[in-house]
């Protein structure tokens, strides 16, 4: 029996010798693999979403705002280059619910006959990009759910807004959002996108997968030049009938633009052919053209604000 017991002890003694070892190979890995921070100084780029999120307990207030057209049929002097109209406006606030947890909602005008659009979101940073190169990628996913409050048309059953029910109003979007800080001037972003809108109109697609993908490119040490670009993969079938019965030819949406930090806001002066900021509307739904100058002037500020300790 004694025997017995100093081996237990002897085996105890060794395991906590094992898992103190353990303890120190842990500790020295955490602080090799140091967490690059600010791969981008906002939550969103231009059009599309970065991989981060809002720190625990901090509220994130943010306007966004798009002119109309500055040159073509649509712009010009007369309509002093697109300032004149306002193809959408949003207002969204995030809140940190932890450092990897990010819980959004906002309201916009919307683009569309498409209007008066609620959105609730979630975005969570799955990894981080390390220093030491052991995760060479941050990940982070983003999902987001837009209602619309606009009046439904009971006159045309083929208009976007023939709404029978409320899950006719529902649209969602779900994203893969793959980052990379190369240096400190420098950072790129790929977003894999997934669109699902409940009802739209006839022959249009309720399903849609596109690819975004953008960068920052830092200039001085408050400015930054940023860009982003949304590739939608379309049914060809679908949209040879939208251009000829419904005279709808639509167009990637490209946006480029200045970045400025002024101490706890970042500010963005953009330009972009996107009418829409939400991803439900911009990414299926762009119908303007760069060519054609139907480009705009558009901006973006954001404020955030500790609610709490951390």
């Amino acid at each position: 029996m004694k025997k017995i017991f100093t081996l237990a002890l002897l085996l105890c003694a060794h395991f906590g010798y094992g898992q103190t070892e353990l303890e120190k190979e842990l500790t020295t890995n955490t602080g090799a693999s140091e967490k690059v921070s600010a791969t981008f100084k906002s939550t969103r780029l231009i059009n599309g979403h970065t991989n981060e999120t809002i720190h625990k307990n901090e509220l994130d207030f943010k306007v966004d705002h798009r002119f109309g057209d500055i040159a073509g049929s649509n712009g010009g002097l007369r309509q002093f280059f697109g300032l004149d109209n306002s193809t959408d406006i949003r207002i969204g606030f995030e809140y940190g619910l932890s450092d990897k947890l990010t819980v959004g909602l906002a309201r916009a005008k919307g683009a569309t006959t498409v209007q008066q659009l609620y959105e609730g979101s979630l975005k969570y940073k799955l990894l981080e990009q390390t220093v030491d190169g052991r995760v060479p990628l941050a990940v982070t996913l983003f999902g987001s759910n837009t209602v619309s409050a606009v009046r439904a048309n009971r006159e045309d059953p083929t208009s976007a807004t023939a709404y029978e029910n409320f899950g006719d109003r529902m649209n969602y979007v779900a994203q893969l959002i793959l980052a990379r800080k190369f240096n400190s001037n420098f950072s790129f972003i790929i977003s894999p996108t997934y669109v699902h809108r409940n009802f739209t109109v006839f022959r249009d697609q309720n399903d849609l997968f596109a690819i975004g993908a953008g960068g920052r490119a830092k200039i001085s040490k408050r400015m930054a030049l940023v860009i982003d670009y949304f590739l939608p993969f379309r049914n060809s079938e679908d949209q040879a009938y939208l251009e000829r019965v419904g005279n709808r030819k639509f167009y990637n949406p490209l946006g480029v633009g200045l970045e400025i930090e002024t101490g706890g806001h970042v500010f963005h002066l953009n330009f972009t052919n996107a009418t829409a900021i939400q991803e439900v509307q911009f990414i299926p739904e762009t119908t303007s053209s760069w060519t054609k100058g139907q480009y705009r002037w558009g901006f973006g500020i954001s404020r955030r604000f500790t609610l709490g300790k951390e």
